[in-house]
């Protein structure tokens, strides 16, 4: 990169971080601390939302995903619009956990069920969500090296030190800072001001991209040059992809609902000034997800047109010659004979020229990849290397996953290349902080502080948060180190995330049925557990531990037919074969069992140690227990007042806020669903669309208009978030110290309500008397 790029990537990082530090000054509290004082207006929420929502992990995962599979299943996403659309206007879950006044979802689980749960709950997502998300300062150094062209190793001071710990060191601490600093407040401020940023360059590179491409001569050519089973274009022909396939949707869907309380107690969550705020922050969340879905979608499109399309074959090429040479050196650092030989076959491999309607079309085993693939596995095993398919498992994944960073470094022009660099710092800045802090929270919250019986001071509990903080910096700087990825991103990220998928019914429950129980609760986060245990460990040593052993106790083919047994009445949607170097199950079907499992261990506990229905309006602050005078009013039945309620329209609804919720009703369930989707699936129903069709449709549903809505939102976005931010400063100069701070009792709720229920609930057993 040049001088102009490196000042385009250093010196607005250097602008955040200092707002981190001012931001500083405004914590009087433990509230400010971890909730950011609950002063942020919807605008300020959902602009540093949209930076929350670009990180490189989602990034290369999107990538990787639609290079191999294109955009003919995303079509049957639109099934899950109508449930997205009545979560994010009913403010399904975020709605209900803010009336419970929780800072955490420990204290939320104390409420509900005990402390016990609370403590071991905590840790268990502690645990998940730090294994999950360490992978992220990973895939952010890598992208870096490879994006930038760094060498593997830095000799400093006589030694050679690896770039890849270098840049894992910085990140790490950059995102310690910014907890450290102001914890949810320096939050909000730091990825409300990067979200700022990020308005610009998605404009710049969607018209960067949109302008190099032709959509009718490169884009449709290559998306329709699949064989039948396995179309990038035609929905309708898709029943031939293995990982992500309607399956994967049904996945989806199931998993949308049933977790959607799971990873609740987010910073941007708690910080609303009202639920009410929060509520809308959600519901523009439709237009907000634009921006990163127009982004997203560019790129994927970038790398298949480039990687696959004869015009640039040389290019292509070049690419892969690249990006062979830097994962040969991250895979064979202890082989360097194999890796130079591997180089030098390689670079003799003249360019592909594959074209379009003149060669047999590409499949996922049959592709422009194929070759160099072939060449490494080839060598791998033959070479007497050690662990060879592990380290062609490796390679593969890697190849993929850094497609995308040596892609850009050989097709942006100067200038860009500072913008993206900036760019990706952004995504693993504004991500990786609030995740490391939401995990910390959660540890001091509700794994530390439950054994402080005599309560602590303030400074005293901020301060045991940042230390926590400190300690899950230092653990992910070294998990990044172990956690070799053996599966697609979304997978990788999906099997880690299983160790906690056991709270979907525990949470879900918890918010909305008087039912469940703690035996239920511990029964279905145990169980979640145990199962996801053994899934990673047969994902993780399949190929140089499991199938060896099974090898050599001649269980191969016994184990197989077991495997293709089980999955034969589910395919071509399940489809499990033995592999020498890749566990059969996939992590999405791993995801879907633990899931089934987990719910019918949680209301089979349940059912079976119930003692009697939970008081959930004392959770709620309802009925007789609400702070308000006012009683709710009957629902009076009426066409208008159904609408509004399907929408989740209530008096607290402005005119203005009414026009939002109608919009987002509008685009997503008129537009997208019953216009984009069922009409088209009508349609098709009488008479099938041509490729040609198919490609006009998705140049008009996924890129035309989602790319004008996302400009023309840009500025709304912008005004708003502006207006908000000068509002936010001036509530905390003004503001004084939060109730919460207080002090809390057994149970988790504050002292002063503690005491107002111990009243009513005296009352009522007089009046029962």
């Amino acid at each position: 990169m040049s001088l102009l790029d490196w000042g385009i990537m250093v010196i607005p990082m250097i602008f955040v971080v200092y707002m981190g530090f001012y931001s500083r000054r405004y914590v009087r509290g433990v509230s400010d601390y971890l909730a950011a004082g609950r002063v942020a207006g919807r605008y300020v929420i959902s602009v540093g939302n949209v930076a929350q929502g670009l990180a490189v992990l989602t990034l290369i995962g999107y990538v990787e995903a639609n290079y191999k599979t294109g955009f003919a299943v995303s079509f049957w996403n639109n099934v899950l619009t109508p449930l997205t659309v009545v979560i994010a206007l009913s403010g399904f879950v975020i709605y209900r956990f803010r009336e419970t006044k929780c800072l955490s979802m420990g204290q939320f689980l104390e409420i509900r069920y005990n402390r016990k749960l609370r403590i071991y709950a905590s840790a268990l997502r502690s645990v998940a969500e730090l294994l999950a998300n360490c992978m992220c300062p990973a895939l952010a150094a890598r992208f870096m090296i490879y994006y930038i062209g760094l060498p593997q190793h830095i000799n400093l001071f006589g030694r050679d030190i690896p770039t890849f710990m270098i840049l894992v060191f910085i990140m790490v601490t950059l995102c310690v800072t910014i907890c450290c600093l102001g914890g949810a407040l320096s939050l909000l401020v730091t990825d409300t001001i990067q979200g700022f940023i990020c308005y610009p360059m998605l404009i710049i590179f969607a018209f960067f991209i949109i302008f190099k491409f032709s959509w009718s001569e490169m884009v449709v050519p290559v998306l329709s040059d699949r064989v039948d089973g396995q179309s990038f274009l035609n929905p309708y022909d898709v029943e031939a992809m293995r990982d992500f396939n309607l399956f994967a949707l049904l996945v989806t869907i199931y998993s949308t609902f049933i977790n959607r309380a799971n990873w609740i107690g987010s910073c941007s969550e708690m910080s609303a000034r009202s639920p009410h705020e929060q509520k809308m922050a959600n519901i523009m969340g439709t237009w907000r997800y634009m921006f990163t879905a127009v982004l997203y979608l560019l790129l994927a499109l970038l790398v298949m047109v480039v990687m696959n399309h004869n015009s640039f074959a040389g290019k292509a090429k070049v690419i892969r010659d690249d990006l062979s040479s830097k994962v040969l050196a991250e895979v064979c650092h202890d082989a360097p004979e194999v890796r130079d030989t591997v180089n030098e076959e390689l670079a003799k491999m003249p360019p592909r020229d594959h074209v379009v309607g003149r060669d047999a079309p590409l499949s996922h085993d049959v592709n422009e990849d194929t070759p160099h693939l072939n060449a490494v596995h080839e060598h791998f095993t033959s070479s007497g290397v050690s662990n060879g398919e592990a380290r062609y498992q490796e390679f593969n994944t890697l190849y993929h996953q850094m497609m995308l960073p040596v892609i850009l470094k050989n097709m942006l022009p100067t200038g860009l290349l500072g913008l993206f660099a900036l760019f990706i710092l952004v995504m693993m800045l504004s991500t990786d902080d609030t995740r490391l802090f939401c995990s910390a929270q959660t540890i001091a919250q509700d794994c530390v502080l439950p054994f402080m019986k005599k309560g602590v001071s303030m400074e005293k509990h901020v301060l045991i948060i940042r230390v926590v903080v400190i300690c899950c910096g230092v653990f992910w700087f070294f998990t990044s180190f172990f956690m070799a990825q053996l599966d697609y991103v979304n997978m990788f990220v999906s099997i880690m995330t299983s160790l906690w998928v056991g709270a979907g019914p525990m949470m879900l429950f918890g918010l909305y049925s008087r039912f469940g129980n703690t035996t239920g609760a511990f029964s279905s986060l145990i169980t979640g557990m145990v199962l996801a245990l053994g899934f990673i460990f047969l994902q993780r040593n399949w190929a140089d531990m499991v199938y060896p052993y099974l090898e050599s106790q001649g269980m191969v083919g016994s184990v197989a037919a077991f495997f293709e047994s089980c999955s034969s009445p589910f395919e071509p949607l399940i489809v499990w074969r033995m592999s020498a170097s890749k566990f059969p199950i996939n992590s999405v079907e791993i995801n879907f069992i633990i899931m089934i499992i987990c719910l019918i261990t949680y209301l089979v506990a349940s059912w079976v140690t119930y003692k009697g229905p939970f008081n959930l309006d004392r959770m709620l602050y309802r009925g007789v227990y609400s702070e308000s005078e006012e009683k709710p009013e009957k629902f009076q039945w009426s066409f208008s007042n159904v609408c509004k309620s399907l929408l989740g329209i209530t008096k607290e609804f402005t005119t203005g806020d009414k026009v939002i919720s109608w919009s987002v009703f509008l685009y997503t369930f008129v537009y997208k669903f019953i216009i984009c989707f069922v009409l088209v699936i009508l349609w098709n129903a009488f008479s099938p669309w041509k490729f040609e069709w198919w490609g006009h449709y998705f140049y008009v549903t996924i890129l035309l208009v989602p790319t004008v809505a996302a400009f023309v939102t840009t500025f709304w976005f912008v005004i708003g978030g502006v207006i908000d931010m000068r509002r936010l400063f001036r509530d905390l100069k003004a503001r004084v110290v939060d109730s919460l701070d207080n002090g809390q009792v057994d149970g988790g709720v504050s002292i002063s309500d503690a005491k107002r229920f111990a009243e009513i609930e005296k009352e009522q057993s007089q009046s029962e008397e």
